[in-house]
């Protein structure tokens, strides 16, 4: 008869798993073609699995495609890093016909733009962490061609950055000041002159965003302009090719967002409210970034790095019951 149970209990706990993985059933996670995505993908997939029995797949994906498939089709199930401003009319249109559902934000601080300045000059001269400062040390910032004007990288050509860079550079009058904005050519040229500069414990001045490796790797300061964000003036005029009057205006920080099909929320709640709680903050997220690009990484590699050396930032996102299965499985 012991025999028996012994035999029966492999039995009924495979059982267990299967009904719950029943429950959360099968999910598919678009697994998108930049860094911080396709990490978030992999931990999602992870969590999905061991955390909540789910039979997670990731999935190819990018931002239009994604967005497009998932209103239409409703696949994949998830969308984890969704820079929501592209398709914003699409995605609300997919909430209010009940098709989707914003679950949470992937980065909590949005995505991240301004003009930037090293940590290092700061530190000599606070005055560098303002538009004010900058301005009258503008031959602090040695052109590489031409000494008696400032550098201002600006946003290479052919990027949409480089119409906001442009109007923000004409409405805080850096030329006037004495700057010559650069065309860094690719942003390989740009993150390049920044390491760069780094090396050498040179001025640097110009644009850039988070997250990114960059940013991870190098401390760098965002020069306050000194007003607030106006985001009817950043959209109507900063980021347009035909604004006459640009005026000086923070940028405001892009939306960005996990998405998630209206079906998977309602068939799997407990999963769904994981990504209502999982979310990254830039400075975490520029670090991940960092050693990503340092150890050659792809998402896998860095997901199995992230589980493993950055557990009180995961286990913030699930009940402690959760937690310890994704330990254990870890």
């Amino acid at each position: 008869m012991r025999k028996v149970q012994l035999a029966i209990l492999p039995l009924m706990f495979a059982g267990s798993v299967a009904m719950a993985a029943e429950d959360c059933g099968k999910v598919t996670i678009a697994d998108m073609n930049w860094s911080s995505a396709t990490l978030m993908a992999n931990v999602d997939r992870f969590i999905l699995e061991h955390g909540f029995g789910c039979e997670a797949e990731l999935v190819p994906g990018d931002t239009m495609p994604t967005g497009a498939s998932m209103i239409e089709k409703s696949e994949p199930d998830v969308a984890p890093e969704m820079w929501s401003n592209s398709l914003k009319d699409a995605l609300d249109k997919g909430v209010a016909e009940k098709r989707l559902r914003y679950a949470g934000h992937s980065l909590s601080d949005g995505g991240e733009e301004g003009f930037w300045v090293p940590a290092y000059m700061v530190k000599k001269d606070p005055s560098l962490a303002t538009i004010e400062g900058v301005r009258k040390s503008a031959k602090l910032f040695e052109h590489p061609e031409d000494p008696e004007v400032g550098a201002f990288y600006g946003c290479p050509a052919g990027w949409n950055c480089q119409i906001s860079a442009g109007n923000l550079f004409k409405a805080l009058k850096l030329e006037e000041a004495g700057f010559e904005m650069i065309d860094p050519g690719s942003g390989a040229g740009l993150s390049g002159s920044i390491a760069k500069a780094y090396e050498r414990q040179e001025p640097w001045f110009g644009y850039y965003w988070a997250p990114t490796s960059v940013l991870g790797k190098y401390e760098m300061v965002k020069v306050d302009f000194g007003v607030g964000v106006d985001i009817a003036h950043h959209l109507e005029c900063i980021t347009k090719e035909d604004c006459l009057e640009p005026k000086p205006n923070m940028y405001p920080p892009s939306p960005v967002q996990t998405v998630t099909t209206e079906a998977f929320a309602a068939k799997s709640p407990a999963a769904y409210e994981y990504f209502a709680n999982r979310s990254f903050t830039n400075k975490q997220m520029n670090a991940l970034l960092a050693w990503m690009e340092d150890n050659q990484a792809d998402g896998e590699v860095a997901m199995e790095y992230f589980l493993a050396e950055h557990e009180a930032i995961w286990t913030q996102w699930l009940t402690p019951e959760v937690a310890e299965k994704v330990k254990a499985a870890l």
